[in-house]
């Protein structure tokens, strides 16, 4: 692994654990080069994914940008980083098994507002509002309204 802090390609792994309940492994390493210290994660990967674009352009999956608009949306929330590291786990895992290395960004889009809607609502209807593009307070303001039970009709 090369050392982000020198370019040494020569580091040593000082310690490993399980991660992101045991879904990675966490290496603590070591430049001899230039003293630095670092940590990578190591996951298993099934298959490499395409993302099919709303405008058909294709890119690689970046399961970085998937963390980064994730942690965007649950920022000053209640919820343990181990939870939310379990759900874009989970995410990418169920990606990886859906058969298809093609898979379109509407439909990432909406299993990540399904894992979203179950951890923290704030956090999904703040993804929501990036990934449905609203324009207006009208658009959150319909969008939260859907989400409320109904109020039983006195007839």
């Amino acid at each position: 692994m090369r050392c982000p802090f020198c370019g040494n390609v020569d580091t040593q792994v000082k310690d490993s654990r399980p991660a992101e309940d045991h879904v990675a492994i966490r290496r603590r390493r070591f430049c001899p080069a230039c003293g630095g210290r670092f940590t990578t994660y190591e996951r298993v990967q099934l298959r490499d994914l395409v993302v099919i674009k709303s405008n058909g352009r294709r890119e690689d999956f970046d399961r970085p940008k998937l963390e980064r608009s994730v942690r965007i949306s649950m920022q000053k929330r209640p919820v343990e980083p181990e939870r939310v590291d379990q759900m874009i786990s989970g995410i990418v895992r169920r990606l990886e098994s859906m058969g298809e290395t093609d898979i379109g960004s509407k439909q990432i889009g909406e299993i990540v507002m399904e894992a979203l809607a179950r951890i923290d609502t704030v956090a999904y209807v703040r993804f929501a509002s990036v990934y449905k593009n609203f324009q207006a307070a009208d658009d959150f303001d319909k969008f939260v309204s859907e989400l409320r039970p109904q109020a039983p009709s006195d007839d």
